[in-house]
């Protein structure tokens, strides 16, 4: 006989969507269980936005040893060691581990399960030695790479997102396949860290991102010295470790790039396999688990969220789910996502961010937009650091109504802030250009593109019309 235990709430996965879960329903007094098969922490603290970050701080570090020439600081070319990089990487994981751990968990109050978790019913489900009977349940199980069916990929070495921070050599030559965030991230983390790259990208790379805005940063990627293929579709690949060749077709033409490591970086799948979750009445499909707005699945006892339901796959967003199912599951208010103001961050040099819709999104609703720009260039912080690759693209509408942004930059990621507020609280886009921002900051690119909508207005020959007849009042 397998044991009993009865929760409040039980929460299968460990990642950044369920240990916010479990830690927010212990610490409201809810009787709570967590369930994680494999680490702890999951895949933003162990193969995703913390070792990814922390390599690109390696990379920027390379680049800024031998980057002091603007500066009047003579070169000198960084001396990397690829295995204290390693240690590095994962030093920081060992930093940040513990407020992940089950220790931590428990002293909340938490009971930890660590063993993979599979339903036996609407409401139970079994755990290596134990079944759990909870009043709800909460599937967090996240995501995992998704391979493509590449010929000769499964008879042959190859890296993904959750493999390739164990490397202690570094790559001579990094083929990376796929040019989305983690593609582009760790291809020129690892080129500033001295390997040759190329990536290889059936589309463009960024697609889901703002043109205008991805090509700067293309261009920033191949002075780097980062060899793109793009619209070009992998037909093969072959080769040992070490020596790794892939088969690509572009503009009508077939040909070789060879390697020396593969990354293969095309995206990211669901993880349902295993939970049988037709057991609990749970509709799912390879995509991820259907949820309605209050993230509730097939089953209303049971609550979906981060990666697991194919949306946005974001530790933001698996921190914002989490919110949501808190007020649902315990507190029974009927809370919606509102996916409006979700932003997201391409960590290159420059960083890539984005809010609500592009230009094309807008265009494509059939909307009557005004677009705003403001280059870095002309912002005298970028001036003094010499970051002045770099451009603020806003929409609106004509009468102001905020509909996105877009920043291509440094610190972009921080300066989309002020954007996703005034997105999230339906701001106009005089509350941005009328904000006092101090100077010098990269920050007042954002309020000069803000003030640019009303240029046309203020500077118009009715306006020194205006002033010309009150002048005559003395």
């Amino acid at each position: 006989m397998t044991d009993l235990v009865k929760a409040d709430i039980c929460v299968v996965g460990a990642g950044s969507a369920g240990l916010t879960v479990a830690a927010g329903a212990s610490q409201f007094g809810a009787a709570t269980v967590l369930i994680e098969g494999r680490r702890m922490g999951g895949d933003c603290l162990n193969y995703g936005c913390v070792p990814s970050k922390a390599l690109l701080a390696a990379g920027h570090a390379a680049r800024a040893a031998g980057g002091g020439a603007p500066f009047g600081i003579a070169d000198g070319a960084a001396e990397v060691d690829f295995r204290r990089v390693h240690d590095h990487v994962h030093a920081v994981i060992d930093a940040i581990a513990p407020q992940d751990s089950v220790e931590r968990f428990e002293g909340l109050g938490v009971r930890v399960i660590q063993a993979e978790a599979r339903f036996i019913g609407p409401r139970e489900l079994i755990a290596g030695d134990g079944r759990v009977r909870a009043r709800r349940f909460v599937v967090a199980t996240g995501s995992a790479p998704a391979v493509p069916p590449i010929p000769g990929l499964d008879r042959m070495p190859y890296y993904t997102n959750e493999t390739i921070f164990d490397l202690t050599e570094r790559p001579d030559h990094l083929v990376v396949i796929g040019g989305g965030p983690i593609g582009c991230e760790l291809a020129q983390a690892h080129r500033r860290l001295g390997a040759r790259v190329s990536i290889l990208e059936a589309d463009r790379i960024l697609p889901k991102d703002d043109p205008e805005l991805v090509e700067l940063l293309r261009q920033r990627l191949r002075a780097d010295g980062i060899a793109l293929y793009e619209q070009t579709k992998v037909v093969g690949v072959e080769g040992s470790a070490g020596a790794i060749t892939a088969r690509i077709e572009r503009n009508g033409t077939t040909e070789t790039v060879q390697g020396t490591v593969l990354l293969v970086a095309t995206g990211r799948k669901p993880t349902v396999k295993g939970l049988d979750l037709e057991a609990a009445g749970v509709a799912y499909t390879d995509r991820g688990i259907a949820v309605d707005r209050r993230l509730r699945t097939s089953n209303r006892r049971i609550f979906a969220i981060g990666d697991v339901t194919g949306g946005f796959q974001f530790t933001h967003m698996a921190g914002y789910d989490a919110g949501i199912v808190i007020r649902n599951a315990l507190f029974r208010l009927p809370a919606k996502v509102d996916h409006r103001a979700v932003p997201w961050v391409t960590y290159t040099d420059p960083e890539l961010a984005h809010v609500g819709m592009t230009e094309r999104q807008a265009r494509e609703a059939g909307r009557e937009i005004r677009i705003l720009r403001w280059p870095f260039a002309e912002n005298d912080r970028a001036q003094a650091e010499r970051t002045t690759d770099g451009l603020i693209k806003v929409v609106t509408t004509p009468r102001g109504r905020i509909l996105g942004a877009s920043i291509l930059g440094a610190h972009a990621g921080e300066l989309i802030h002020v954007w996703v507020l005034a997105i999230g609280q339906n701001l106009k886009i005089g509350a941005i250009a009328n904000m006092i921002a101090p100077y010098p900051t990269l920050g007042e690119v954002s309020k000069r593109a803000a003030g640019s909508f009303y240029t046309p207005t203020l500077f118009s020959e009715r306006t020194r019309r205006l002033v010309r007849f009150l002048r005559l009042f003395g």
